[in-house]
């Protein structure tokens, strides 16, 4: 995806402990018609599946997930790093955040994430896996399927994509960094 790579090197900051800060475009200000590419390109990729749900975690991956799921025309959910008081029917997994080095509770309402749903799930970073790896956890306890997980941006040297794979998940990233050593960011074509 030209577009986001071009953003990426353009705006995008890397920091040391192989950080890239992408808060100007993607998780903290955002650009709707960045956006709005990134949300056809993952309908382009998974076109060819029967997905019927999108689902992410809060909170960066809310906007892609609904843009893909807006132009889907389905039902986006994202689960929450904090149990609100009225939840019911909770299922629950706990994530440990590379970035913020620290490990959340996270829940979502069995009510929108049930058998007979076909997921995909979408977010802003592979890194780790880590929090991938929890919402597999949710998917399984929640009896629904799989088809595919999207990622705007993969650090491929963090390893998240081999473990996700080693569990048979199908993986599309928009962008992948092959590197961060020095703060340069490179990205491969």
């Amino acid at each position: 995806m030209e577009l986001l790579h071009k953003r990426i090197l353009q705006d995008g900051h890397c920091y040391e402990g192989g950080i890239l800060k992408v808060d100007s475009f993607i998780n903290h200000q955002m650009d709707p018609i960045l956006m709005k590419s990134i949300g056809v390109e993952f309908v382009r990729r998974f076109a060819s599946t029967e997905v019927n749900k999108i689902m992410t975690i809060e909170a960066s991956g809310i906007a892609p997930a609904i843009m893909t799921g807006y132009l889907l025309n389905l039902p986006v959910v994202f689960a929450k790093k904090k149990k609100p008081s009225t939840m019911e029917n909770m299922l629950h997994t706990q994530i440990h955040s590379f970035t913020k080095d620290r490990t959340y509770d996270v829940v979502i309402s069995h009510d929108f994430l049930k058998p007979g749903d076909n997921v995909l799930f979408v977010d802003d970073f592979l890194a780790y896996g880590n929090a991938a790896i929890g919402v597999l956890d949710l998917i399984k306890k929640s009896g629904a399927n799989l088809v595919g997980m999207g990622f705007i941006i993969e650090k491929a040297f963090q390893n998240g994509r081999k473990l996700l794979e080693e569990k048979g998940v199908r993986v599309e990233s928009l962008a992948i960094i092959e590197d961060l050593s020095n703060c340069t960011i490179k990205i491969r074509k």
